[in-house]
């Protein structure tokens, strides 16, 4: 595919990679992994037994995972290609 400016090979480099990234961000999103605690990381509470059998490998209680959540703050897209207008700035 003929890129203009750019060299061969190069905008399937860029999608690949973008693809890569997205992969590694949704398995980093999946969810803990493993043997679960039997008490909090962060309050030291115990986690319920039903809790830990649905979430292998969960690490905080519920109330601690919620807090959590709510302070996540949503990761903006990356725009590999740009735009004219942006490479002008």
């Amino acid at each position: 595919m003929a890129g203009g400016w750019t060299r061969d090979g190069a905008v399937s480099e860029q999608i690949e990679a973008s693809l890569a990234d997205e992969l590694a961000r949704m398995r980093a999103r999946r969810g803990p992994a493993g043997e679960s605690f039997t008490h909090c990381a962060e309050c030291e509470e115990p986690i319920d037994e039903a809790r830990r059998a649905a979430l292998p490998g969960v690490k905080l209680c519920r109330d601690c995972a919620a807090e959590r959540d709510a302070r996540a703050r949503p990761r903006a897209g990356i725009n590999r290609r740009g735009s004219k207008d942006s490479q002008l700035k």
